[in-house]
């Protein structure tokens, strides 16, 4: 399910499967529909904004399968999101859309804790009126989202025209995003796939995890592209784009995203703030020319310098002949 901020005040319709038998309405739109919380999917229930065959449904209703559920989402309420001055690495830009170069630290956009400083400040003070509103005032021509501590390339939409054809393309898996990270471990293949569903960690839920209960399908292919002394430095391609799903499918084949917080070992990496991770390559068609298009970022200095540390460490200083072309082309 899309985020529901992409479709505020629009009406979502979701059909629950055999799967959802019994479970209580509340939990099941906290699950089907990404970022909504059960709070606030209670909160939609007590206001009658969910239904199902033109009858309301309590928020303690039990899911039958088939059950065709409708939840009218709010308006979208106006915030006081600021332009802010904030310089930006763009990588490409037209009329339609740009593609930014996105630094480690900046969070993409306002959240609780993080009101200015990001990516979508820095947005309305370049773009100005020219970004597209279907995900609203929050994201205002966020197509696509990367992790605060991630750096790399983003492409925002400056209309809906572009939104909306750049959406379909993700949709359809015909959108490359091409990663580079460092993970922990060696893995033993050079490459390989995960073919693993993600959804909701059971028990947390700031976190998601491999499980087959209420998730959806998630593949992302990997290259070794040099090995170190307790590291590899691997290439990732997305076939799908979950939440966190880099971080989730590496760390559930135990080889988990050096510096990761969340996903990998307790203990930090020394030198390491933050996790290794670069969207370094995005293909798209262009919405407007169908030209196909795609735009390499270079790797960040923290990363090359973590690089430089562990080839020191593994080949004391010697040049290492096992290192593949890191271009992503």
């Amino acid at each position: 399910m899309r985020n529901p901020e992409m479709l505020l005040g629009e009406t979502l319709h979701i059909v629950a499967g055999p799967e959802d038998e019994g479970m209580r309405l509340d939990k099941f739109l906290s699950v089907r529909v990404e970022e909504l919380t059960r709070s606030a999917a209670e909160r939609l229930a007590e206001q009658g904004q969910v239904s199902s065959g033109g009858k309301t449904l309590d928020k303690k209703y039990r899911l039958r399968a088939g059950d065709a559920i409708e939840v009218i989402l709010p308006e979208p309420v106006g915030l006081d999101i600021l332009p802010e001055a904030i310089p930006l690495d763009i990588r490409y830009e037209d009329a339609d859309l740009l593609v930014v170069n996105k630094p480690k630290g900046m969070v993409v956009h306002p959240a609780a804790g993080h009101a200015g400083g990001t990516l979508v400040n820095a947005l309305l003070a370049h773009c100005g009126d020219s970004l597209s509103g279907i995900n609203g005032v929050i994201r205002p021509g966020i197509v696509h989202r990367i992790d605060k501590d991630t750096s790399g390339l983003l492409i925002v939409a400056k209309n809906d025209f572009a939104h909306q054809r750049l959406a379909e393309q993700i949709k359809e898996h015909s959108f490359t995003r091409m990663y580079e990270a460092v993970v922990h471990g060696n893995l033993k293949e050079d490459t390989g796939t995960v073919d693993a569903p993600i959804g909701r960690h059971p028990t947390d839920r700031k976190r998601m995890a491999v499980t087959e209960k209420n998730s959806r399908h998630a593949v992302t292919h990997f290259e070794v592209l040099a090995r170190y002394k307790g590291f590899t430095h691997v290439r990732l391609k997305l076939e799908t784009g979950r939440t966190h799903q880099i971080r989730v499918h590496m760390a559930y084949i135990g080889h988990p995203v050096a510096g990761d917080p969340v996903y990998g070992p307790k203990k930090p990496v020394p030198n390491l703030d933050g996790q290794c991770l670069h969207a370094r390559v995005i293909g798209f068609v262009h919405p407007r020319t169908g030209e196909y298009l795609e735009i390499t970022s270079e790797l960040p200095s923290y990363f090359t310098a973590f690089l430089e540390k562990l080839k020191k460490q593994t080949f004391g200083g010697m040049e290492c002949g096992l290192e593949r072309d890191s271009s992503g082309e």
